[in-house]
């Protein structure tokens, strides 16, 4: 799998404090990883830590998996691609936007959900309008407009060029798992992120992917340029079965608590990805505190489905049939140096296998 780039999940924001794990990176950069990814929720943001690897890495790009757009106005978004780019050395910094759901995007921005898919079209677009920095910088979009001339406005808006001349051609990714957004990150972004692709995702997004691509700027490139970055749970280890049920906690959290009742982007994930019925029995007991139950619920195989788990043998093995039709790279998680070893070795991402398969 010579053609297939790596990434390296950075998960800080889960912690209570924040460390960033730099030995690990510069081992992933020796690695010949593409990139490593940060994420954010509520708690430690995901650029900062991209400005701390900027000044202790020179190679690997540092993206965002994802930062919310509900967080930041486009210009102050990219105002920080440009400027971590611009430490980095130029090329390296890779910005994906998410919109989260709308009880962080209300609960602790204090913006409206509104229209999110229209809303991430306008954001896109003033984003290139300010890389590229071809004139001053005016939107007239159904959610933002700029200058902004609505409610206590006082109709000295100015459109603007960035006084920086940044990277005009920083990627745009886009994060999603419905139509609508799949549809709009194939028509306007440099890559996706997809949730709930599943083995079968290259059909199950066939549609939107295509309507999307049909629709593409050729400013942007074609859609053979176009990244799908999907995500695999490494690890080596000699008790598979313990391994899949340390993570179910955590997964049956995200599934059944990570959103309303109505708007739950990881029980939708887990639906498109061929559990329909498991995903909702564990909204519907994680909602009615049976936690418990809700693990229970959980399959094994929707564990294993987005994961490698076993000895460096089975990881080996079972290595090609974890990565799906239409990966143009895979984000690898975990905490154990060998596990991002074994997977340089095994994508082909550094020259010659450094240790036996046993």
């Amino acid at each position: 799998m010579t053609d297939l780039k790596l990434g390296y999940g950075l998960e800080l924001y889960r912690g209570a404090k924040l460390e960033v794990p730099v030995d690990t990176v510069r081992l992933c950069e020796d690695l010949g990883y593409d990139i490593v990814w940060t994420a954010e929720a509520y708690g430690s943001d995901a650029m900062t830590p991209l400005a701390y690897l900027a000044a202790t890495t020179s190679r690997i790009r540092l993206g965002t998996s994802v930062v919310q757009i509900a967080a930041r106005t486009p210009a102050a978004t990219a105002m920080q691609a440009m400027t971590i780019d611009a430490m980095a050395g130029g090329d390296r910094v890779v910005i994906g936007l998410g919109v989260s759901g709308p009880q962080i995007v209300e609960g602790w921005y204090g913006r409206p959900w509104g229209k999110p898919n229209a809303m991430l079209r306008d954001y896109v677009a003033i984003m290139r309008k300010i890389l590229r920095r071809e004139e001053g910088v005016t939107h007239d979009g159904t959610q933002i407009a700029l200058p902004y001339t609505g409610p206590g406005s006082i109709g000295q808006g100015k459109a603007l060029k960035s006084i920086m001349h940044g990277n005009p051609a920083i990627p745009i990714f886009i994060a999603s798992g419905g139509p609508m957004n799949t549809a709009l990150a194939a028509e306007v972004a440099d890559g996706w992120l997809p949730m709930g692709y599943g083995p079968n995702g290259a059909d199950v997004f066939a549609e939107p992917l295509t309507k999307g691509f049909a629709k593409r700027d050729p400013q942007i490139g074609g859609p053979e340029t176009f990244e799908t970055y999907l995500s695999l749970t490494v690890e080596i280890t000699d008790d598979v079965a313990a391994s899949i049920a340390r993570r179910k906690p955590l997964r049956t959290m995200y599934i059944g608590g990570m959103g309303s009742e109505s708007h739950n982007y990881h029980r939708d994930a887990m639906a498109r990805a061929g559990f329909p019925e498991e995903a909702h029995k564990i909204q519907e007991l994680v909602l009615a505190g049976r936690r418990d139950e809700a693990i229970a619920v959980m399959p094994d195989e929707y564990i294993e489905e987005g994961s490698l788990l076993g000895s460096r043998k089975r990881i080996a093995e079972n290595f090609a049939g974890a990565v799906p039709r239409g990966a143009t790279g895979v984000t690898i998680r975990t905490d154990q140096t060998e596990a991002l070893e074994l997977l340089a070795d095994l994508a082909g991402t550094r020259d010659t296998l450094t240790e036996t398969l046993t």
